[in-house]
Order: structure tokens, then C-alpha cells, then sequence
């Protein structure tokens, strides 16, 4: 993921309350995306067949297994494509880090993710309580095999 895609994601709005996942709301997060350093590697732009970016993937390696952090793009949320855009990020995940087993965490809110991450085979692992974005919010971690 090159600056100028890192600018632009840094720049989505969602609507409420999917506006928890805006880069504004975390300063820390937003520093994290737009910092060159700490993106090498880390952060991977998602396009489409006509080139078109349409989302992106954060990979963390932790021991065999691997964090995904992900996001679609605002206008294409909520349509029917986060089972294919999850699909692909996990394949390319696959072929480039070679996991045992996938992990994420995605806010006890979020039904419309979770539903997707839970037709993707991942399985709620432990809720916890996380501070971010200016408050306390209950996350879900789920899992699955790679």
C-alpha cells in the first residue's frame, strides 16, 4: 500500500455507528496507517478486477498464527461483497504468510461482520473489553483454521 491509498483510507467515513471503524476516531491507529515504516509489509491495498481500490487488509504475524484487520470501503458496505472480499484477503493471506490459524476482532456491534466473518468458518474465541476511540467496547476475538 503506497501514501496515497493509506490518505485516502485514512479518509473513509462510515456511516453510524459502523462510524467507530473511522480513522479519526483513533489518532493511534490513523499514525500506525499513514506512517510508511510501520505500513511496509503490514498493510495491503485491495482492488478490484478494473483496478479500482475497494478496500484493504492489515496482516500481523503472531507466532503460527496470523491477526487480520480489514476494511471495505465505505459506499460498498452492507451490498453482499464482504463474503468474497474476506475470502480473497484470506487466500492471499495463505499464499504469502503460510498460518496455521487466522485470528480477528471486530466489535460486539458489528452483527453485519460478524455474520460474515462466521460464514468464513471463524468462531468466537473470547469477549473482551478494549478501550479505543474515546470509550470501553466489547470485542469479540474469533478464529479459524487457515
Amino acid at each position: 500500500m503506497d501514501q496515497t491509498v493509506a490518505v485516502a483510507i485514512s479518509e473513509w467515513h462510515y456511516p453510524p455507528p459502523y462510524s467507530f471503524y473511522d480513522w479519526d476516531a483513533d489518532h493511534d491507529d490513523a499514525a500506525l496507517l499513514l506512517d510508511a515504516k510501520s505500513r511496509q509489509g503490514r498493510f495491503f491495498s485491495a482492488r478490484d478486477e478494473n483496478g479500482e481500490l475497494v478496500g484493504y487488509f492489515e496482516f500481523q504475524v503472531r507466532d503460527e498464527d496470523l491477526t487480520i484487520g480489514l476494511g471495505l470501503r465505505p459506499d460498498l458496505t452492507g451490498l453482499g461483497m464482504g463474503a468474497d472480499f474476506v475470502e480473497a484477503g484470506l487466500a492471499f493471506a495463505r499464499e504469502r504468510f503460510r498460518p496455521s490459524r487466522f485470528r480477528l476482532t471486530v466489535a460486539s456491534f458489528n452483527e453485519r461482520a460478524i455474520k460474515v466473518y462466521e460464514r468464513a468458518g471463524f468462531v468466537t474465541t473470547r469477549a473482551f473489553d478494549h478501550e479505543t476511540s474515546g470509550g470501553v467496547y466489547r470485542f469479540l476475538e474469533m478464529t479459524r483454521p487457515a
